[in-house]
């Protein structure tokens, strides 16, 4: 069964999104193969990133904890007996709160490369964007990581599917939408961006390769499609409810409830 939404599905946006992430490099790797042989291989690369302030996806991407608890329970500390004659005889104050202490979380991101067939060098790195590269310290990583390879004279795609955190492109030209696919040639200077509001059908972008080399196209639309109906995310969402935040603007807010009523 299809989404429900001509673009990207909001409701992909939490604890699906895992999932999501690693199902959209491997059908991007299966998509374009064909299409690059024989002088390109497409590759899935995988790097580590440690979440260390995952507070903020608590609940949307990673397991619900309780973050603030009342102490109805601890009441006294315990005191060695022998020690009692010396110490001042009575009992502590209780705390008020008790707050869990969150650790790191370790996120493996998949990474679509394009490589030279010849000398397995990279030729396109396609990014899909994880919240943990779009917030503190992830984020300033990331963005060096994205100067890196322009530095290298490597093309670079990302494609960001997530409404929360922080974009890595700062430029005011850019418009306020959901969603954002970029695509920036090797020492070209520039950075082509796809701004893709709620309604809209995600783009057929061109994937760079080395001149003389025509680009070859890929349908991100279809390959969305793809991922939801073979992994059956119809059954795991209710779209009744509220897709995970941030909440929309009214006027999306809107639209999205008229597309779900239709029957």
């Amino acid at each position: 069964m299809p989404s429900p939404f001509p673009g990207m599905d909001p409701y992909l946006e939490g604890y699906l999104w895992p999932d999501v992430h690693n199902a959209l490099a491997n059908k991007m790797r299966q998509l374009l193969s064909p299409l690059l042989r024989p002088r390109y291989t497409a590759r899935l690369g995988i790097y580590v990133v440690e979440d260390s302030a995952p507070e903020s996806d608590i609940g949307i991407m990673y397991p619900d904890v309780e973050v603030m608890q009342r102490n109805d329970y601890e009441t006294t500390p315990r005191v060695n007996p022998s020690t009692t004659s010396a110490l001042h005889t009575g009992t502590a104050t209780p705390a008020l709160l008790s707050i869990p202490v969150i650790l790191p979380v370790e996120v493996q991101i998949p990474v679509v490369e394009i490589r030279d067939a010849a000398h397995n060098q990279l030729v396109t790195s396609i990014e899909i964007l994880s919240p943990v590269n779009k917030r503190e310290p992830g984020l300033a990583a990331y963005r060096q990581k994205r100067q890196r390879l322009y530095q290298a004279g490597i093309h670079l795609i990302e494609i960001d599917l997530l409404r929360r955190g922080t974009r890595p492109i700062s430029d005011t030209r850019v418009p306020v939408v959901p969603y954002l696919v970029m695509l920036t040639r090797a020492h070209a200077g520039r950075t082509q961006v796809w701004p893709l509001a709620l309604a809209d059908t995600l783009p057929t972008i061109p994937v760079p390769l080395r001149q003389p080399d025509d680009d070859v196209l890929l349908d991100l639309s279809d390959t969305l499609q793809r991922v939801y109906d073979e992994a059956a995310y119809d059954l795991s969402i209710d779209y009744r409810s509220n897709p995970p935040p941030p909440v929309f603007q009214p006027v999306d807010g809107q639209w999205m409830r008229e597309l779900l009523d239709q029957p």
